[in-house]
């Protein structure tokens, strides 16, 4: 991350929907152009946390979003307080490497009004540089998580 004295909010959450609703909160805090790492482990909710914002941008409906896993990239447009927003959903867990990330076009990603959403991000360095933030989900036992946002100034 490229400044750690940022700003820290934390979330935690009973369910599915109570995720989707920090989600549609966690929207109105992030500006353009920003690159957020998703942390957490399988089926700790970063997709769902996904569906939440893409609601809040009127990007795609939650049951629209779905994890890129297989894809590794999904895109929507959207907006954000009267303004056209881009959101990316990527999920670099299959890639083995920097030469197979260089084919995802990170970089062409990175336009002003583009927030992207990298779960896995971690993994590379070449992410890790560029991130504005990160999203770390954590299980606190059965569907409750605790969800902890840091924001670079």
């Amino acid at each position: 991350m490229t400044d750690a004295a940022g700003k820290v909010y934390e979330y935690t959450t009973e369910s599915g929907a109570d995720t989707i609703e920090v989600g549609r909160k966690l929207a109105q805090l992030l500006k353009p152009p920003q690159l957020l790492l998703l942390r957490g482990d399988l089926g700790t909710g970063k997709t769902t946390l996904v569906k939440g914002i893409a609601e809040a941008l009127d990007a795609a409906e939650a049951d629209e979003v779905t994890s890129p896993t297989f894809t590794l990239l999904h895109e929507y447009d959207g907006t954000q307080k009267g303004k056209p927003v881009k959101l990316y959903h990527l999920d670099v867990y299959r890639l083995e490497g920097e030469r197979q990330l260089e084919t995802l076009g990170l970089d062409e990603l990175l336009t002003p009004d583009a927030l992207v959403l990298v779960e896995w991000g971690d993994k590379f360095k070449s992410i890790r540089k560029r991130a504005t933030g990160e999203i770390a989900i954590a299980s606190t036992g059965g569907d409750a998580r605790k969800i902890t946002v840091t924001l670079g100034e």
